[in-house]
């Protein structure tokens, strides 16, 4: 109720010695800005104007955050699996230079500073999906490493391992199949596949496109993960998440 509101020119500093939030608009001309300096007021211009002040910025998760010359630390925040927005914290309040921040039910934060030493093996029995915001943050391997989880490749953000993490989405892994359309029809007519999820990193490809083909006409649902794994694409058929199957043919 105390509240002042005034209305002034963001890229003029009328303070000293507090921290700046500042949440610049992200549209411009009804669509949503991808570059910095399309937002108002623009980004580089904003940070140009409190260099050297603590300064906290709301902005678009969608930006490229590499290619910005940005000391202090980067904050990717999803809800409920999807990503909502980023955060950019200037040095004097960055304790990390990227940090992922996971809200709901099970909310949990992870950062550059942690280990990303993963082993290398086979896939395990299960492939797990990070969250957005670890994603796009950049630190599948600092949440990989804190499950006991690693990489199918290097270069793709999907995990694998022997468990699902709490809150995470995994996939138990059924078969492992050679990216054929008439191999991938004839693995899921012979599970009785119905309803069909098509999750898809690393190739090119078409998931509604490919599921009118696959002509599933099953019961049981299941989940295709397409990747790629050195050169080759790869398919895993999976029991859908949090689904049951019929017992392996």
């Amino acid at each position: 109720p105390a509240a002042v509101l005034l209305r002034a020119d963001a890229l003029t500093p009328t303070t000293r010695g507090t921290v700046v939030i500042a949440d610049p608009a992200r549209r411009a001309d009804g669509k949503r800005a991808a570059d910095p300096a399309k937002l108002q007021p623009p980004l580089p211009d904003l940070l140009d104007a409190y260099a050297g002040r603590d300064v906290v910025v709301k902005c678009a998760p969608g930006l490229d955050f590499d290619a910005m010359d940005w000391a202090g630390e980067v904050e990717l925040v999803s809800l409920d699996g999807g990503v909502r927005e980023a955060c950019l914290w200037s040095p004097g309040l960055a304790t990390a230079r990227r940090r992922a921040t996971v809200l709901g039910v099970r909310g949990y934060q992870v950062t550059d500073a942690e280990p990303d030493e993963l082993p290398k093996h086979p896939p395990g029995e299960w492939i797990v999906n990070p969250d957005g915001a670890v994603v796009r943050a950049g630190l599948v391997r600092q949440y990989a490493a804190r499950h006991g989880l690693w990489q199918l490749d290097p270069r793709i953000a999907y995990l694998t391992g022997s468990a699902v993490p709490p809150g995470a989405r995994g996939f138990r892994i059924l078969e492992r199949l050679d990216f054929r359309e008439k191999t991938l029809r004839a693995a899921l007519s012979r599970r009785d596949c119905g309803t069909l999820e098509i999750l898809a990193r690393g190739v090119d490809v078409d998931p509604d496109a490919l599921r009118a083909g696959l002509k599933q006409r099953g019961r049981t649902p299941h989940t295709l993960v397409i990747t790629r794994i050195g050169d080759k694409p790869t398919v895993f058929l999976c029991a859908a998440a949090g689904g049951t199957i019929q017992n392996d043919p």
